[in-house]
């Protein structure tokens, strides 16, 4: 049996400059708050706990007082800054680059289409800590859409400017762009020029999908990791799936199961954009083990 992990699974630059934000600040301090879960991986949650990092949520943020927050690569809604300087709160703002442009232009892009009385749509998950942090730039103004009957909120007659939670897929942001133009063609055909799209996917999160296909493909069985909480690790996995029915999700490695292989087989090891590489190494170490016993 060979096993291979896939190079280029494992933390987008988002992730890893968060974390790494958090561990310096906890190899001085030793403590340090953070606004919701890090990662969306609970093996990394528990490594960084034990070093300090305690995890809170807005309500208990706004608790705190004269202390240290981390805000985690998702960036944050405008409220969570004005909460932090009433408190006397310092904020370790781990926001990635490319979340908080977005974040920029969904606020540009909705004060101008509000002004022509349409509207600012987000495809992405509802409640998604990415999202938050987007509709909060529109004074939770903006519709969120994830599905076919997410559609029913938007209004086809009135100019609507889209965007995309950074980690959705480029063919679901593709297919929903075709079925709001289908809808517009339908109801208001002549507002068809005030359509605006805006493709907001992360590149090194969105092209991991035809890098997984071909790498499910090279092997006799995948093994994904990946936290449950995790929405691109379920994507990821789907992906996989598709490619190569022995495709198998597990968050480590105690979940691993012997009957899933052959002696022969080929293995790959991938993962999610939330996944640690140490957490891929750990599983590659278990099941070579349980192989050679």
């Amino acid at each position: 049996m060979t096993i291979d992990i896939d190079h280029k699974s494992g933390y987008c630059f988002g992730v890893e400059f968060a974390i790494q934000m958090a561990e310096d600040e906890l190899d001085e301090t030793g403590s340090l708050y953070c606004l919701g879960d890090i990662v969306h991986n609970g093996m990394e949650v528990e490594r960084l706990a034990a070093k300090g990092l305690k995890v809170i949520n807005h309500d208990e943020l706004a608790e705190l007082r004269d202390c240290k927050v981390l805000i985690r690569a998702h960036g944050e809604p405008p409220e969570t800054y004005q909460l932090a300087l009433k408190n006397n709160i310092e904020l370790i703002d781990a926001s990635c680059p490319v979340v908080l442009k977005l974040q920029n232009r969904v606020r540009n892009a909705h004060k101008k289409v509000k002004k022509e009385e349409g509207q600012t749509v987000i495809y992405g998950k509802q409640g998604h800590a990415e999202v938050v942090g987007l509709t909060g730039q529109t004074s939770n103004e903006a519709i969120v859409v994830m599905n076919d009957e997410d559609l029913n909120q938007v209004d086809f007659s009135k100019p609507i400017t889209l965007f995309s939670q950074t980690t959705k897929s480029t063919k679901g942001f593709g297919e929903l762009v075709g079925k709001i133009k289908s809808k517009i063609a339908e109801t208001a055909p002549e507002m068809e020029g005030e359509f605006n799209i805006n493709d907001s996917i992360c590149r090194q999160v969105s092209n991991r999908d035809p890098h997984l296909e071909i790498f499910a493909q090279n092997h006799d069985v995948i093994i994904f990791v990946s936290g449950k909480k995790s929405s691109n690790g379920k994507a990821l996995y789907q992906v996989c799936k598709a490619n190569n029915a022995r495709s198998y999700f597990i968050e480590n490695e105690t979940e691993l199961d012997l009957a899933w292989f052959s002696p022969d087989d080929k293995v790959g090891i991938c993962g999610a954009t939330s996944t640690p590489t140490w957490l891929m190494e750990q599983v590659k170490k278990q099941l070579a083990k349980s192989v050679i016993c």
